[in-house]
């Protein structure tokens, strides 16, 4: 069931997604050659806490038998790791990589969610245009975030903006409602048709992400049973904010 948030609701969410933007910040300032994503996790879950809130995805439950549970505050995916990468003090970031950082702040029983790829260092021409067209999928999918458009409309406005520039979209995970919970509904898949799924109506607060494929968009999970890779070993990029629909332009609530 799709949840319309009261006046309450929205200001305790716009907290959550702020201290979500902290951390980011706080990350970017951080990424350099020779930093582990391990270290990224401790920082992360340090402001989260300082901000007066609790890392939601640590202990995160992974519903699939003999796997257990997310272990870390922050999702830290590098190069062909599109998400749910693990941090590890034995991932040394290089100058080139691309790293994602997804995270959810849960405070005063709201979730906040936004994610970030980051190129370490200097990158090759291949990575600044996946990390420019991931970015702007995002902004060419929330201008349909609006009373009187449907979910659909979204969704094919990200896959047809991805696949025009080259790349491709994972089919298999998608964008999501957000607010008691950190999954709600409606699901945002990153491509489909127009015209198609739940309407828009204001008072929706949304995460949509954006996750691009440099290659083809076949994906694996590896054996730790979250990480998922691309299977050709091409690159991926993710982007994410939780947004707010409104009567008029959707509000970006995971940025500063």
């Amino acid at each position: 069931m799709i949840e319309i948030k009261s006046k309450r609701e929205i200001e305790l969410i716009k907290e959550a997604c702020k201290v979500v933007a902290l951390v980011h910040k706080a990350i970017e300032e951080k990424i350099k050659p020779g930093i582990t994503t391990g270290e990224l996790d401790r920082i992360a879950e340090k402001v989260i806490r300082e901000n007066g809130g609790i890392p939601a995805q640590k202990g995160y439950p992974s519903y699939q038998k003999g796997v257990p549970d997310f272990p870390s505050t922050i999702c830290a995916s590098v190069n062909d790791e599109v998400i749910h990468g693990i941090p590890s003090d034995r991932v040394h970031l290089k100058d080139g990589d691309m790293v994602s950082i997804d995270l959810v702040a849960l405070k005063n029983g709201y979730n906040g969610d936004a994610a970030r790829t980051h190129i370490v260092g200097t990158g090759s021409k291949e990575a600044e245009k996946l990390l420019e067209v991931t970015k702007k999928a995002f902004f060419e999918g929330i201008k349909f975030a609006k009373p009187g458009f449907r979910i659909g409309d979204i969704s094919h406005a990200i896959g047809e903006f991805v696949e025009k520039n080259g790349f491709s979209v994972v089919k298999e995970f998608q964008g999501h409602g957000i607010g008691r919970e950190m999954h709600e509904d409606p699901g945002i898949p990153n491509y489909g048709k127009a015209g198609r799924g739940p309407r828009i109506e204001s008072g929706m607060t949304l995460a949509i992400e954006p996750m691009v494929i440099a290659g083809r968009p076949e994906i694996l999970e590896l054996d730790d049973g979250w990480t998922i890779v691309t299977e050709d070993g091409s690159l991926s990029a993710h982007y994410e904010n939780t947004i707010l629909v409104t009567e008029n332009e959707p509000k970006v609530l995971t940025m500063l």
